[in-house]
């Protein structure tokens, strides 16, 4: 059973939340949406390295809070609620160099008030480089 929002959620529905954001600036594509989860990918380049020439701890952490907070956003009625991040913590354990990463947001809690995910990006090579949990709360919006 799918958790968004709206039950005919597809990836031309999500693309216009990037425009004239960080995501875009760091070529976040968004790649699919499935029954419970989201998948974008974002380039390991001039934009997202840092001076080691290694992906920046930072841009894995953009790229997770950019789909969790997506993610959130279509599981709520925007006509009564919006979602804003609280919390994201991460642990990079694999180096990138080039390429692409993939991250994954699937939900670890949905409740009225608060939203957790977790958001695993990959290499191309499909070695888990990150782990990260996001908390979003789920606020009302005001008549």
């Amino acid at each position: 059973m799918s958790i968004w929002f709206d039950k005919d959620l597809s990836l031309e529905k999500i693309k216009p939340l990037g425009r004239d954001t960080m995501g875009e600036y760091l070529g976040i594509e968004w790649l699919e949406v499935g029954e419970n989860y989201i998948k974008a990918k974002m380039p390991v380049d001039h934009r997202t390295i840092q001076p080691y020439g290694l992906l920046h701890g930072g841009a894995s952490c953009v790229l997770a809070e950019t789909i969790g907070s997506v993610a959130s956003a279509m599981v709520v009625d925007h006509s009564k609620f919006y979602c804003v991040g609280l919390e994201i913590n991460a642990n990079h354990l694999c180096a990138v160099r080039q390429g692409y990463v993939t991250g994954v947001a699937t939900p670890l809690h949905l409740g009225s008030s608060t939203h957790v995910w977790d958001i695993k990006i990959y290499n191309e090579a499909e070695l888990l480089v990150c782990v990260s949990r996001l908390t979003v709360a789920i606020l009302k919006r005001k008549d």
